[in-house]
Parts: C-alpha cells; sequence; structure tokens
C-alpha cells in the first residue's frame, strides 16, 4: 500500500473516535467497581434493624486495572458492614486486589432515659422514650426495644436523654443462693415439680444451678416466682 493512502485511512479512522474518549480496551470501569462494593454492602447489612442506606467512596481511575470478568467483594478481617469500613476488591484473571473506602449508616429507634435514672432504680416503661438515629454513631450494645429495658436497673446514675446500653443494665434476681425453689421438669406429655435449694443466684431466663433433697445438682432457667424450669 502506497504511504500516501496508507495516512489517508489512519485519518479517516481517527476522525471517528469522539473526542475525549477512553481508547484503553480492556480496562476496568471505576463505576462497575463501586457498584459491586455497594450491592456487597447492601446484601451484608439486610438483616439489620431499622433502615442501612451505603456510601461508596471514590475510586482514583488512573489505577487502570484490567477489565475483570467477576470482581469479588470481600470485607478485611476484623471489619464488618457498620459506620466507616473497608471492603476489598479482587480479581483471579487477571490478578489484582484494591481495597475500597465505604460507610454504613443504620437509622433505627433506640431507647434512652427519658428522666434522669439513679443507680440502682428499676427501670419503668414511663421512664424511658425510643429515639431514631443513626446506630452506627452509638456505643455498641444499645438497646433497641423497652422490653429489653423495663424491669432491669443501671449500675450507675443516668441523666436523661442517655442511650441505654444493655452492657450497663443488671436484672434483678428472680432466685438467691441458698433459696428454696420449685423444680419444674417437663417433657413430651409429662410435668413433674419438687422442691430443690438454689446453688447460685440469677435473674429471670438465666442459669441457675439447684440441688435435689437427694443431693443431684442440675442446671435450669430461673423464673419469677422461685421457679426453675428444667426441660427434657
Amino acid at each position: 500500500m502506497k504511504p500516501l493512502l496508507l495516512t489517508t485511512l489512519l485519518l479517516a479512522l481517527c476522525a471517528h473516535v469522539p473526542a475525549g474518549a477512553d481508547t484503553g480496551a480492556g480496562r476496568q470501569d471505576a463505576a462497575a467497581l463501586r457498584h459491586s462494593v455497594e450491592q456487597f454492602l447492601q446484601t451484608q447489612t439486610a438483616g439489620l434493624p431499622g433502615q442501612a442506606k451505603v456510601t461508596v467512596g471514590a475510586i482514583d481511575a488512573r489505577m487502570a486495572l484490567p477489565a475483570c470478568p467477576a470482581p469479588q467483594a470481600f470485607l478485611m478481617p476484623g471489619s464488618r458492614a457498620w459506620g466507616k469500613t473497608t471492603v476489598g476488591l479482587r480479581c483471579t484473571a487477571p490478578l489484582w486486589t484494591i481495597y475500597v473506602q465505604a460507610n454504613v449508616s443504620v437509622v433505627a429507634d433506640y431507647i434512652a432515659s427519658a428522666v434522669p435514672l439513679a443507680q440502682g432504680q428499676t427501670i419503668e416503661a414511663g421512664q424511658l422514650v425510643a429515639v431514631q438515629g443513626d446506630l452506627t454513631t452509638l456505643p455498641p450494645g444499645i438497646a433497641t426495644d423497652m422490653a429489653q429495658v423495663v424491669g432491669r436497673y443501671a449500675n450507675v446514675s443516668l441523666p436523661s436523654g442517655t442511650p441505654l446500653r444493655l452492657d450497663t443494665l443488671k436484672s434483678r434476681p428472680v432466685v438467691q443462693q441458698g433459696q428454696l425453689v420449685r423444680l419444674v421438669s417437663s417433657g413430651n406429655g409429662f410435668s413433674v415439680s419438687a422442691e430443690a435449694r438454689a446453688v447460685s443466684t440469677a435473674g429471670d431466663g438465666q442459669v441457675v444451678q439447684v440441688r435435689t433433697a437427694g443431693g443431684q445438682q442440675i442446671s435450669g432457667i430461673a423464673k419469677a416466682g422461685g421457679l426453675v424450669e428444667v426441660a427434657f
């Protein structure tokens, strides 16, 4: 082919490429990667209370990663889909791994004190209020249901408006060490009760050790009214 004809053909081809278009064939689309991270985090947060919102950070397009048919998203060890987090994206063919910053907010109701609560004071429903907020900005273990709080007491005094953490609340014992209790054993089609003595102290729903009159030590579930339930 003559040089003049070849030059004319090349100019004609270049004229059909839009200005600013990415001519680097086989490069990974950064927007597609961000979408993969977003979908991954939405799946991870599907079982969380309230409404989860995912925000994915920018990916530097200058990395010019080779295109990957199926990038795999993963959480780094110790990370979770909660608050500020990091999501990894890896490709096995071609081989590359990148890390993307993201944020997960979870807006839901949590329980706070409506009035000041004194240390050791038994908490009633009228002393509580449900407040909506981002759970990821609060300390871990915040109560999200009043039933988790009513009947318990705080081990420290709390001012009004304090979000209630379950690890700062205690249950009143329903069985005291040395107390005579009614041991109720039930199973398929039968129920037997007997007197026993508590070996330990426990709140409602907690495991407690009891000793029968015959000296046998049994584990059961403490219930209000001095009952201990054992299921077979």
